[in-house]
């Protein structure tokens, strides 16, 4: 029974971040990538998926010296451990995906102070083991995914005609030009967060938001 609750408690810890608590779509946070990379899918997959690895290894290696770090430096530490990451990630992709780091241009870079990462190392990798943490990184990295290849595959489908990059709307039905500019994506963004509201509200599914040290009750 014991080792039931135990893995039902980590199996909640990774999908947490997918719907529940989706670090995009709930809790507001990385909305700068997320508006910028968002209007191709294979840009939003590379995203998604390099900032994904960086939570899952800054994830594992904030718990794992988590006793070690000093609470006055706490944070300048973080972002040095996340950077190390970060710096792996790029140059990564720019050996093996040079298309991809010319289209993200330096928001790849930015990853080091993405709000998701910063956040989670903050709130969780430092109170929790190294497998639970990365477990949360994990979760957290799929959802802001999902949230991406989600914005994405609408901009795109209805500015472009396409998904990653074949042609799925007609060459002559006109596009939805404005989808692929700045005010497209926040279109997009809202109507996404309002449809999850709608579905929070309808499964009568309310949670805690969790932004930064504040927490805010749903309405």
């Amino acid at each position: 029974m014991a080792a039931k609750t135990e893995n039902k408690s980590k199996m909640s810890i990774v999908t947490n971040g997918l719907v529940k608590e989706n670090p995009t779509l709930r809790l507001v946070l990385g909305t700068c990538p997320t508006l910028a990379v968002t209007t191709a899918v294979s840009n939003a997959l590379g995203m998604g998926i390099a900032a994904a690895l960086v939570l899952i290894c800054s994830n594992m290696a904030i718990s794992a010296m988590r006793k070690v770090i000093p609470n006055k430096v706490h944070l300048p530490c973080y972002i040095v451990i996340i950077a190390g990451f970060v710096s792996v990630v790029q140059m990564l992709v720019k050996a093996y995906a040079e298309d991809l780091d010319t289209a993200l241009g330096v928001y790849l870079p930015l990853i080091v102070v993405n709000c998701i990462i910063l956040g989670r190392a903050e709130m969780f990798a430092c109170k929790n083991t190294v497998l639970d943490s990365a477990l949360d990184g994990l979760g957290m990295g799929a959802g802001f995914t999902l949230a991406l290849v989600a914005m994405a595959t609408v901009r795109e489908i209805l500015g472009a005609g396409t998904w990653l990059g074949f042609t799925v709307i007609p060459e002559s039905i006109p596009r939805f030009s404005l989808m692929t500019s700045a005010p497209g994506g926040f279109m997009t963004f809202g109507l996404l967060m309002a449809l999850v509201v709608w579905v929070e509200n309808r499964t009568n599914n309310k949670i805690e938001r969790k932004i930064g040290c504040a927490v805010e009750k749903g309405e």
